[in-house]
């Protein structure tokens, strides 16, 4: 559904990064000219600190998520689950700006578990094959206290590609950055990009 004039940025966070050179793969007829891996997680996930300990909650023990989930969560009234969303988010010292009465909801949670331990289970082996072949259009950004992809994976895929434009952070960014730092990440993906959009 792309028209072929259009030229296209593609820009993934964590797990999208993934996605990201799937579409890549995938579809290699459409006219991507940039594609931005921010904090990528491409490749062993179940084995990065966060993932050692996501993975047997994911993949193990999330039935006993669903069950925690429709036996306490589901007979909730709308009201307490917003004032412990506000309290959470409190804690977290982040602003309610947006609705997020549905994470509470056993559906919601259910599906997110699931989702979780499939990108634990399938997110295992770097693709350099697709990263090869599309190099030139990719950008790399990793962070210096990312739990997720730590900088030894950043130094390995350094090693593979030493051409590649594969950055590590120096400002402390972490891997949620939309929570605190979305308009540093914005600024610097846009002053990366304008090269290419004036071309």
């Amino acid at each position: 559904h792309v028209p072929k004039e259009t030229k296209l940025v593609v820009i993934g966070h964590s797990i999208g990064c993934h996605i990201n050179l799937e579409i890549l793969k995938l579809a290699p007829e459409l006219p991507i000219i940039r594609s931005f891996l921010l904090f990528p997680t491409i490749e062993r996930m179940s084995e990065s600190p966060n993932g050692r300990i996501a993975t047997p909650l994911l993949c193990w023990l999330r039935y006993a998520l669903y069950v925690f989930a429709y036996l306490l969560l589901k007979p909730w009234p709308e009201k307490i689950k917003s004032f412990m969303i506000r309290i959470g988010l409190r804690m977290m010292n982040l602003q309610n700006e947006f609705s997020v009465l549905n994470v509470l909801e056993p559906f919601c949670l259910a599906n997110a578990a699931y989702l979780g331990g499939q990108e634990m289970m399938q997110v295992v082996k770097r693709d350099n094959e697709t990263i090869r072949t599309y190099l030139p259009k990719l950008t790399f950004y990793y962070g210096t206290i990312d739990a997720w992809c730590p900088t030894a994976y950043y130094e390995d895929i350094k090693k593979e590609f030493p051409e590649g434009d594969i950055r590590l952070c120096e400002k402390k960014i972490p891997h949620a950055f939309i929570l605190r730092f979305p308009q540093e990440m914005a600024d610097m993906v846009a002053d990366w990009l304008k090269d290419d959009l004036s071309k």
